[in-house]
């Protein structure tokens, strides 16, 4: 397979996206984290708790998810770089990296949804209390 520097380019904007569904995911933890703080202050309770603990996990994930997202598109400007310089060898094999990188980002993307949907059944839970 040859590899010319529109395959790696392709890369870009789809990282470019990824990132930024990442980035709203951290922003709206984050404001949820601000709410349940200020509830939390009030009134202390074992659903909050269990409502944290679940914001720390997925907070550690979206975390994991941004950095390989990042390397991979670093990998992928890498890759271009060699490619320009016609070391093929190396351009290959760092753009197959690069691959993995973005793969296991969305894998964390999917484990993060889950336990997204975890933390909604814990509210859920409550409400019907």
């Amino acid at each position: 397979m040859e590899l010319s520097l529109s395959i790696p380019a392709l890369l870009f904007p789809a990282i470019s996206l990824t990132m930024l569904a990442y980035n709203a995911r951290y922003l709206a933890i984050a404001a949820l984290i601000r709410q349940l703080y200020e509830k939390y202050q009030e009134n202390s309770s074992s659903p909050l708790e269990q409502q944290i603990n679940q914001l720390r996990k997925r907070l550690g994930i979206i975390k994991g998810m941004q950095a390989t997202a990042i390397f991979s598109f670093l990998l992928a400007v890498i890759t271009m770089s060699l490619i320009y310089m016609e070391f093929n060898f190396w351009a290959k094999l760092i753009f197959g990296v690069s691959l993995i990188a973005l793969m296991f980002s969305l894998a964390l993307s999917l484990i993060e949804v889950q336990l997204s949907t975890k933390a909604l059944e814990i509210q859920l839970k409550n409400m019907e209390s």
